[in-house]
């Protein structure tokens, strides 16, 4: 039987009886979700890049007390969001959002003010308290349900909604700049 081919929770119970191979497979199914969680998260791919890292390891570390009472997708969501918040709380201060900005060659008009348009959603989204920031990069971005949501924060579902309705309303006031 090929690993692509296994769903999550048997490769859990294989990589639970020692096969690495079956941790590996889980790996490579999740590294790009986890990593695009903490650089939405944290705003900077090396801080992103270590966060993720990290929570695959405490992942690995932690697989024995993974009970299966949600999915594996779910129960590593919650360690990379953890590992962000507390690389949040580290930092006293938000910095600066990386830009992709356009190359030097020409641009239009539009392109431009798109641009820069995402680079102030980006920004906000950074200021935006690490409560906040959370269920929002995981809700509007990851898509994951307000279940899966208290569920991966251990808060209620009502308390996720919460913290979303100020997220929006926060990234709201920060764009209404743009409207003429």
């Amino acid at each position: 039987m090929r690993l692509q081919a296994l769903d999550d929770a048997y490769l859990v119970s294989r990589a639970k009886a020692g096969r690495r191979d079956a941790f590996e497979e889980l790996v490579r199914r999740h590294r790009d979700i986890v990593y695009r969680v903490a650089l939405r998260m944290l705003g900077d791919q090396r801080e992103a890049e270590d966060a993720a890292q990290e929570a695959l390891l405490q992942a690995w570390r932690a697989l024995d007390g993974f009970r299966g009472d949600s999915a594996f997708s779910t129960w590593l969501y919650r360690i990379t969001v953890n590992r962000c918040l507390n690389m949040l709380r580290a930092r006293h201060e938000t910095e600066p959002l990386m830009t992709d900005r356009a190359s030097s060659g020409p641009s239009t008009e539009v392109v431009v003010e798109s641009r820069l348009q995402l680079d102030d959603v980006r920004r906000a989204i950074l200021r935006l308290t690490p409560e906040q920031r959370a269920p929002l990069v995981l809700r509007e971005l990851e898509g994951c349900s307000y279940e899966e949501l208290a569920e991966i924060l251990d808060v209620s579902v009502s308390a996720v909604k919460s913290r979303l309705h100020r997220a929006r309303l926060e990234l709201l006031n920060a764009v209404r700049e743009w409207q003429p």
